[in-house]
């Protein structure tokens, strides 16, 4: 389904509905030959006007905060899989009421709140996040087994035993990585962890299993699931992708308002921001995709890609183009759907692109615009 993105906004979020139910039916198509449950990652994708058709795919969400809790049931119309860094005990008891599921980031923050849970949430599921001490994930930003991280704990701590009331074990090791990388994870998670393993209920395996992208072995995931399951069919086996519900699903669409040219370096200034915007571009970083766009090649136009914040580093490296760019061209920049509107500001006043849904009937549906109220209603 080709979008005419010259009838389109700028600047724009396009989610592609039909694209997005593809990801959904290669998910669903996991979770029921591997007997798991695939649940959403708010961190990911959090597109609430999107979530009545994920909804007829995931078995669920993940929240990670008592905001995002709150949109589960709102929204997902279910009670959210719940994992904090730490909770704020203003909050907790809220968080409680709104999650089938609470995992817990340290034992003494697990043995701190489990007397709330036994005494008044005594369906929700008690969990604690572990560090399973091997990652292929080569950014630090993005690294939580990185040695000395905040983000689960080792297994000294757990003395040899678990502590009263825990059912599951939760781990979080990858960022967009293959089914290879996880099995080499779940080798020494249960180095560490295998004899904790017949006396619990549930393990989540966490997120960054990229199966929706090219190239990924559906059949070697579904395979080791399976195989692990059959090792301890005790365990009820949870996976909360965040990059693969909304991989490839959508673009950022934006235009051209100036053309700068200092020293012979050409810069595209453009209508959106990479800081604002597109924040993984520089914290990451990586290059985005321009539709129509190549690196540079000598003695073609190229243009570095300017963000409109006064944030001198917000601008992409030179990109080459089949003609000179001018004021009004757009500038499609892809995969913009997933870890985008998620991290999203309005730093320097920028306004916030639209929000909008080609349908798969090829109908364009805006569902949300931003204005100076948005802006200031942030403010004080």
């Amino acid at each position: 389904m080709m979008i005419d993105y010259s009838k389109i906004p700028s600047p724009c979020y396009v989610l592609n509905e039909q694209l997005l139910r593809k990801n959904l039916e290669l998910l669903k198509k996991v979770q029921v030959e591997a007997n798991i449950d695939i649940i959403l990652a708010f961190k990911g994708f959090s597109m609430w006007s999107a979530f009545p058709m994920v909804r007829d795919y995931l078995a669920g969400a993940t929240a990670s905060s008592l905001y995002e809790a709150m949109l589960c049931n709102e929204e997902m119309k279910c009670k959210a899989h719940t994992y904090a860094a730490a909770y704020n005990p203003k909050e907790f008891e809220t968080i409680a009421s709104l999650s089938s599921h609470i995992t817990f980031n340290s034992i003494s923050e697990y043995n701190r709140y489990y007397p709330i849970i036994a005494e008044k949430f005594p369906t929700v599921s008690l969990g604690i996040r572990v560090n399973p001490e091997y990652s292929v994930v080569e950014t630090d930003l993005y690294n939580p087994c990185a040695p000395g991280s905040r983000l689960g704990t080792t297994i000294e701590n757990f003395e040899g035993k678990l502590p009263e009331g825990l059912e599951g074990l939760h781990f979080h090791a990858l960022c967009e990585s293959n089914s290879y990388d996880l099995e080499n994870v779940l080798n020494s998670f249960e180095h560490l962890f295998g004899n904790f393993l017949p006396k619990l209920k549930w393990l989540n395996f966490g997120g960054g299993h990229l199966m929706t992208k090219k190239g990924y072995d559906i059949d070697h995931l579904i395979k080791l699931l399976k195989k692990f399951k059959s090792k301890y069919p005790n365990l009820h086996i949870i996976l909360e992708p965040g990059s693969a519900i909304a991989w490839q699903t959508g673009d950022l669409v934006s235009t051209v308002l100036d053309i700068v040219d200092n020293k012979g370096i050409k810069t595209a200034m453009l209508d959106v921001s990479f800081t604002c915007h597109m924040p993984d571009c520089l914290e990451m970083p990586y290059r985005p995709k321009v539709t129509g766009a190549t690196d540079p090649i000598e003695g073609k136009p190229s243009y570095r890609l300017g963000g409109v914040s006064c944030l001198s580093g917000d601008y992409m490296e030179a990109y080459s183009f089949d003609k000179p760019l001018e004021p009004g061209d757009l500038v499609i920049f892809e995969d913009m759907i997933h870890y985008t509107m998620v991290k999203t500001s309005m730093f320097n006043g920028v306004a916030h692109p639209s929000i909008a849904i080609y349908r798969e009937n090829g109908e364009f549906d805006v569902v949300r615009t931003f204005n100076y109220q948005d802006y200031k209603n942030r403010l004080s």
